[in-house]
């Protein structure tokens, strides 16, 4: 199995240069919200290996708000350049990848950034300016690009053979199967076989089941102990939850037309946050509490198509900035964002709450758990209002939704079985 990684370089970026930035990157795009995957300055489709790729400028047009709600006065926040994507394998070996084939178009780009000269060494600056992410969410872990492509070839080439073959319907689904079996073995259809998981990898993942069962173990042997401490977080927190100010003001109408003419494409959509963490030690603590939570889970759990009860995330991360003062979240999903937060809010509202709740401006929440996202308007208008524009977007995937990458998988699963009962061969059909 190849673990999938991510990267994300961050520059600061001159207020005056963002014009200039903004102008350059839209050279990448085919159309507004359409990458050209083999554009002139980083040409993502030359990757087999990178699955979802943006550049983003982050401009954060609510930064007033802490001043405005707490009285907190902070030095005006930098404006950055963001360049973050998911692929298969290690990180070295990937950005060596990158420098070789988009060397001299993020030179380009980069040279708008602060600090970065003709003398710059590329794969340097890159590293230095890396920032890991607090959480990161992978759909499915060991499904690689190259995977995806030959796995959705496969399923149209068995397509095309059943529409020429109009008595196939007729036979029985073993019979079929066998047919089909022999129909790829004679087109001589490419299927990779699995890489071999590197051991590290592996030791990895024995590490935080280790730390996951220790934790719940832990947590229930020392129960007694923290009743009185958990009473009090609580308490403090009930506290902070009657006062802490909402903000929910609806979007500037020409805004969220800026961000509707980017999205909905295709299938899948980019999304992107950012936004000013409420003061405090007691939310500093319940963010780094939470997201240590979900990158724990989403590498032993949530790693086979879903997290929690959502089946619509391909590739999702939470990431501070500037001293953990802010954050931003980054994610690749299927359908519309009105059907993306409709799904969120239905069914993981309360996950919603533990994280976002903890933003300047959320809507009220009681016990952390309770109310804020349910808020329904005013949760979509403070997320719309945090959101910021996509400049550039790659997505190895287009015209695949997460639950077809899962079938075509299965069909493949199906196809390399020597026989199937005739039970286990119906619905292996009726996946095609």
């Amino acid at each position: 199995m190849t673990p999938q990684s991510s990267f994300m370089v961050l520059a600061p970026l001159a207020p005056s240069r963002v014009p200039e930035m903004r102008a350059l990157l839209a050279t990448m795009n085919s159309a507004p919200g359409v990458v050209d995957p083999l554009n002139s300055l980083v040409p993502f489709g030359r990757f087999d290996d990178l699955h979802f790729a943006r550049f983003v400028v982050l401009d954060d047009p609510t930064t007033g708000d802490i001043a405005r709600l707490y009285g907190v006065d902070r030095p005006a926040p930098p404006v950055y350049l963001a360049f973050l994507g998911d692929f298969d394998g290690g990180y070295g070996a990937f950005i060596d990848r990158l420098v070789q084939i988009a060397g001299a178009g993020l030179r380009k780009i980069f040279s708008l950034c602060d600090g970065f000269t003709a003398q710059t060494d590329l794969r340097s600056w890159m590293v230095e300016h890396e920032v890991r992410p607090g959480a990161n969410y992978c759909n499915w872990a060991g499904r690689t690009v190259v995977q995806t492509r030959e796995e959705a070839q496969l399923r149209r080439a068995l397509r095309d053979f059943l529409d020429r073959t109009p008595d196939f319907a007729e036979m029985p689904a073993a019979a079929a199967h066998r047919s089909l079996r022999e129909f790829v073995k004679k087109e001589g259809l490419k299927l990779t076989p699995a890489a071999a998981t590197p051991i590290g990898w592996t030791i990895r993942h024995i590490f935080d089941w280790l730390l996951l069962l220790l934790l719940i173990a832990g947590g229930i042997v020392t129960l007694p102990l923290t009743i009185l401490p958990g009473l009090l977080i609580a308490w403090r927190l009930r506290v902070l939850e009657k006062s802490d100010p909402e903000f929910t003001p609806r979007p500037d109408p020409k805004w969220e037309a800026s961000l509707a003419a980017i999205e909905d494409q295709g299938v899948t959509n980019q999304f992107t946050v950012i936004g000013a963490l409420k003061p405090g030690l007691l939310r500093g603590f319940l963010t780094a509490l939470v997201l240590f939570i979900i990158d724990l889970t989403a590498r032993t759990i949530y790693t086979k198509g879903r997290l929690a009860r959502v089946h619509t995330i391909h590739f999702a991360r939470w990431v501070y900035l500037d001293h953990k003062t802010r954050m931003m979240f980054a994610s690749n999903y299927d359908g519309s964002l009105e059907a993306y937060m409709d799904d969120f809010i239905n069914k993981v509202g309360f996950g919603l709450n533990v994280v976002f709740s903890n933003g300047v401006g959320y809507p009220r929440t009681d016990w952390l758990l309770l109310k804020g996202a349910k808020d329904e308007q005013r949760f979509k208008h403070i997320l719309r209002r945090h959101q910021l524009p996509t400049e550039v977007w790659y997505n190895a995937h287009a015209g695949l939704t997460a639950h077809d990458l899962a079938r075509n998988a299965k069909i493949r699963e199906g196809l390399e079985k020597t026989s199937l009962s005739e039970t286990e061969a119906r619905d292996w059909v009726t996946l095609l």
